[in-house]
Order: C-alpha cells, then sequence, then structure tokens
C-alpha cells in the first residue's frame, strides 16, 4: 500500500534556469537595439504602412532592450529573483493576446506575428518552469529529515502527549493532512470521522497531524466532528519528513486526475481554503506502534482517497 516517496531534497536553482536567463536577456538587448536603430525594418518585412510616429515603436525596443538587462540580473539567482521572471512572462502572454486583438480587428497583419514566436512563445515553458521551481523553493525544508524516534517524541498533541506515548499505548492512525484549506485535507478528515467508529473498536488511538497552526488544526476537526481526538500540529514538518513524505511534483499536485478529484470533492461541500503551510507537501497515513511504522499509506497525488478503515484494520498476512 506505501507508495514511492517523494522528492525529499531541497530544491536549487538548475543550471538550466540561469542559460535560459541569460539567453533572454541577450535576445531583449539585441531586439530591443534592433528596433530602436532600425524602427522601421520590422514594418516592411510584414509589407505594412510606416508607422507615423516610429519613435513609440522604438519606445517599445528601449522596454524590451530594459528587460533584458533586468533577466541578466536575475540570472544570478533564478528563484531569488522570480519577480523579474513574473513580470516578464505576463508580457509574454499579454503581448500575443493583444496581437491577436489587433489582427481580429484588421489593424496588424498576421505576418507580422512572426516576431511573437521568438519574442513570446519560445520563453512560456521556461519562464514558467522557473516560477514553479522558485514556489516550491519557498518553503524547502533545510537541514536532514530527523530520526522518526525523534519526530515521535518531538510531536505533542493539544494536551501535551507525545505521539511517542500515545503510539506506545496503543496502534495509532495517524493521518497526515496538508492544510486547513486543502479540499481533499477536508475530505480526508470527513472520512476519518465516518469512519472513526469502527477504527477505534479495533483499539487503535486517532491522531490528526497537520501542518497548520494549533488553533487551526482544532477549527478544522472541530468542524469534521474530530475535535476530540489527538491533535498535532506540525509547522516544520519534521513528522512528514520523519515518515519520507515528500513535496508533490506539479503532475501530483496538478495533474487531470487531481483537477477531477477535486472538483467532485468541492461539490460534496469540502470548500477550498486559503494556504495555510506549504502547499507542495504531500499526505500520507500510517500505523505506527511503539516507535515504528506498521503499516503506511503515501499519497502518489494529493488527491488520493485511502480507505482508512481497511489500513487501520488490516490484519498481518
Amino acid at each position: 500500500m506505501s507508495g514511492t516517496p517523494a522528492d525529499l531534497t531541497q530544491p536549487k536553482p538548475p543550471a538550466w534556469a540561469k542559460k535560459w536567463l541569460i539567453a533572454a536577456g541577450i535576445y531583449n538587448l539585441v531586439w530591443g537595439a534592433l528596433v530602436v536603430l532600425f524602427p522601421l525594418v520590422w514594418f516592411d518585412l510584414a509589407g505594412m504602412e510606416a508607422p507615423r510616429y516610429p519613435q513609440l515603436w522604438q519606445c517599445v525596443g528601449m522596454i524590451v532592450g530594459v528587460y533584458g538587462i533586468g533577466y541578466l540580473a536575475a540570472a544570478r539567482d533564478p528563484w531569488r529573483h522570480w519577480p523579474i521572471v513574473l513580470v516578464g512572462l505576463l508580457g509574454k502572454i499579454f503581448g500575443p493576446i493583444g496581437f491577436a486583438q489587433a489582427v481580429i480587428e484588421g489593424a496588424f497583419p498576421p505576418a507580422f506575428g512572426l516576431t511573437i514566436l521568438t519574442n513570446d512563445l519560445l520563453w512560456w515553458i521556461p519562464f514558467s518552469m522557473m516560477l514553479w521551481g522558485a514556489a516550491k523553493s519557498q518553503h524547502a525544508p533545510r537541514g536532514d529529515a530527523p530520526a522518526l524516534s525523534a519526530a515521535l517524541e518531538g510531536a505533542q498533541d493539544q494536551h501535551g502527549k507525545t505521539l511517542r506515548e500515545i503510539s506506545d499505548a496503543r496502534p495509532a492512525l495517524a493521518l497526515l493532512v496538508r492544510h486547513s484549506g486543502c479540499t481533499f485535507c477536508k475530505e480526508a478528515l470527513a472520512d476519518l470521522a465516518q469512519q472513526r467508529e469502527a477504527i477505534e473498536r479495533e483499539g487503535l488511538a486517532i491522531v490528526v497531524v497537520s501542518m497548520s497552526e494549533p488553533e487551526s488544526l482544532a477549527k478544522s476537526a472541530s468542524v469534521a466532528g474530530l475535535g476530540d481526538v489527538h491533535l498535532v500540529s506540525d509547522p516544520q514538518r519534521d513528522l512528514y519528513r520523519a515518515l519520507e513524505l515528500g513535496r508533490g511534483t506539479f503532475g501530483q499536485l496538478f495533474g487531470p486526475s487531481v483537477w477531477w478529484r477535486g472538483a467532485m470533492a468541492t461539490m460534496r461541500g469540502n470548500l477550498a481554503g486559503g494556504l495555510d503551510g506549504d502547499g507542495f507537501q504531500m499526505p500520507g497515513a500510517f500505523v505506527l506502534h511503539k516507535g515504528g511504522i506498521v503499516r503506511a499509506y503515501r499519497h502518489q497525488t494529493a488527491a488520493d482517497r485511502p480507505d482508512l478503515g481497511a489500513l487501520a484494520c488490516e490484519r498481518p498476512a
């Protein structure tokens, strides 16, 4: 039932990100300089009438060239200078939209749009990937994952009882959700509430672990009817890392199945809320006892919906 843990390493700016930004900077500087020096060439190539005020087109070239300087500066640390990449990507998205409108209205011939290919479309994927990497790096874990024994002893519920004490006394089903605003986490809490009686009848304690702060976690659990179970707030994600729950890939967090399941969960009343924790963190469910993992379910996508009752009550072969 256990899946392959997601990547646990701290992401760093890859070499390709720097190379793409350097290329973008050089391209913008060259293109901008050509427009400033030879403003009418592009219109001649497209068979268009020369503009009455070519100085306006030269201003466009100047702006593009200035962006080039920004890209070269951002290449020193693409993750840190992500706002420059974001502004650049927005310009490369809105530019083609404006050009498409001009073509529809008959103001520009389609041939003038050839520059869109190299000015804008070429950069969509690498710039988007840079922004994804920068966002993922914001909450990246620092240092090595703690040992499971240390994480269990360091995690305390709302009454000050450690998870090690709870799971030593009897097996414990620990549900590690992502954050209080997650649609799938609300669904998981509702599923747990429905199966709570059967789980407790098997003699298991129930523990809900979240990255949310204690007050937020208590509110979410109370709404689901789980306010009286063991609640553990783990904003530093020590338990998540000790249990080898990594951070999701784009497909694990935003793949087609995730969107579909998200729509279904929302229709059942599990409305998404604000981000309260690391949005990249993957969830999981574990049966813990005497400092060890008895059974585990590590989500392959954020939308997975494990049978918590079956996980808790499964008998060894």
